[in-house]
This record gives C-alpha cells, structure tokens and sequence, in this order.
C-alpha cells in the first residue's frame, strides 16, 4: 500500500507569473471554508449582542475575546489597544485553521501547508514593521543594535539573523505541529488497512486519542502563535526602541 504524503491538487494560473501562478486548489477552498465561518460565527455573535440570557458558547467566547484583549493591552499596555481586534481575529482565524481539517470530508488543514503559514508569518512581520517605521520611521531599526555601541556593532550580523529568522520561525513551528497531526492520522490508517492482527485491532481506537490530540495542539498553536504576535509587537508600539 502506497500513500502520498503532502501532495496537493493544482490550480494553474496563467495570468500570474511563476512561482505565483500554480497554487493549492485544496488549501485555498478549505481556506475560504473558514474564513466563512469565522464571519459566521462572528457574525452570529455580534447579532446576539447584547444578550439577556448567556448561554455556555457565549461565555466561552466572551472569555476568549476578554483574555486575548486583556493580554494584549496587558503586555503592550495604552498602545496595544488598537490591536486587539487584529489579535483576536488573528486568533480565530488560525484556530479554525487549524481545526477544519478534523472536520469528516472537509480534507487536510490549510495549515498543514507550509504555503499557509508562510503567508500568515509574512503577513504579521510585515505588520509589525510598518507599525514600527510609523510610529519611529528609520529609526526603529535602532533596536536592533544594542548598548553600549561597540558590542552592539558586533552583536549586529546576530541581530538581524534574529529579526529575518522570525517569520521562519513562526511559518514552520506552525505547519510542522499541524502537518504532524495529519501525519499520525495516516500512519494509523495504513496500519489498520495492512490487517496486521492485533496490531491494527488495537489500532482502531488510536484516531479517537490522535482527534483529541490534535484538537489540544491546535489550541495550543493559535495561542502560541497569538502570543508571539503580541510579543514582537512589543518593541515598535513602545515609546522608544532604545534598549
């Protein structure tokens, strides 16, 4: 039995130039999938609001909303506050990316697909420093050389090896966690169909534990995710970047 790892369907594009014109056609469906429901649920929430009886998804999602806002402006304090609807959309989206793929019939996660999570990391550093040279123009780039001056000129070929290395970072820590997920899914799956006696009976009952696992670090990668997005944002929204 042979089964393809990481495969996907092709869109061709003739009107956009290479590498841009042969994309995903099952990342961007499922992909478009979320998204609508994200405004769904977003959408059904803010038509309910205010709402004389709280039910159980209510407080739940009013938790989640609070914490995600509270920790922002708790890390980043008066000048976080404007990020607090990207934050929590940020959080949402990633985490119904994350999920979707447990979904029956809906297929892989979008961000089992490194394209997803590149575009997602690019997204937010590239956020990040045009928060930055807003708020200190040039200048913002000061903080990557430290002080006293003599050190941070040595330490600079460091620094920016860190500053470049963070949306690597966040692309691949995202995809190899989700993308393993998957993996564990098949590898339970080819054992069962190879009707390996006991091995594959007592493999029936895997999926159940590898959903469940797979629920727990989806949460917990959207909130990472989340979490660093805040942290980075740390330095361009503080009042000076002079370390």
């Amino acid at each position: 039995m042979q089964e393809t790892v990481g495969s996907h369907p092709l869109w061709h594009l003739s009107f956009l130039p290479p590498p841009f014109a042969t994309v995903h056609s099952d990342t961007i469906v499922i992909t478009w999938i979320a998204m609508a429901l994200a405004l769904l649920i977003v959408g059904l929430l803010a038509a309910t609001h205010p709402v004389t009886v709280v039910s159980k998804r209510y407080s739940v999602m009013e938790l989640i909303v609070s914490y995600l806002a509270e920790t922002t402006t708790g890390i980043l304090g008066k000048n976080g506050a404007p990020f607090v609807p990207f934050i929590i959309s940020l959080f949402v989206f990633i985490l119904l990316l994350n999920e979707i793929g447990l979904f029956p019939f809906i297929g892989r996660s979008p961000t089992a697909d490194l394209n997803t999570t590149a575009a997602l990391a690019i997204t937010t550093i590239l956020l990040i420093q045009i928060v930055g040279v807003l708020r200190h123009g040039i200048g913002y780039y000061r903080h990557l050389v430290i002080k006293p001056i003599v050190l941070g000129l040595l330490m600079l070929p460091i620094t920016i090896i860190d500053e470049l290395a963070r949306p690597v970072t966040l692309a691949m820590r995202l995809f190899g966690n989700i993308f393993a997920g998957e993996i564990l899914l098949i590898v339970v799956a080819v054992i069962i169909n190879a009707h390996l006696g006991v091995i594959s009976t007592a493999s029936n009952v895997a999926p159940l534990f590898i959903y469940v696992f797979n629920l727990l670090i989806g949460i917990i990668q959207a909130a990472v995710f989340t979490l660093l997005t805040i942290a980075y944002l740390i330095t361009p929204t503080q009042e000076s970047t002079d370390h």
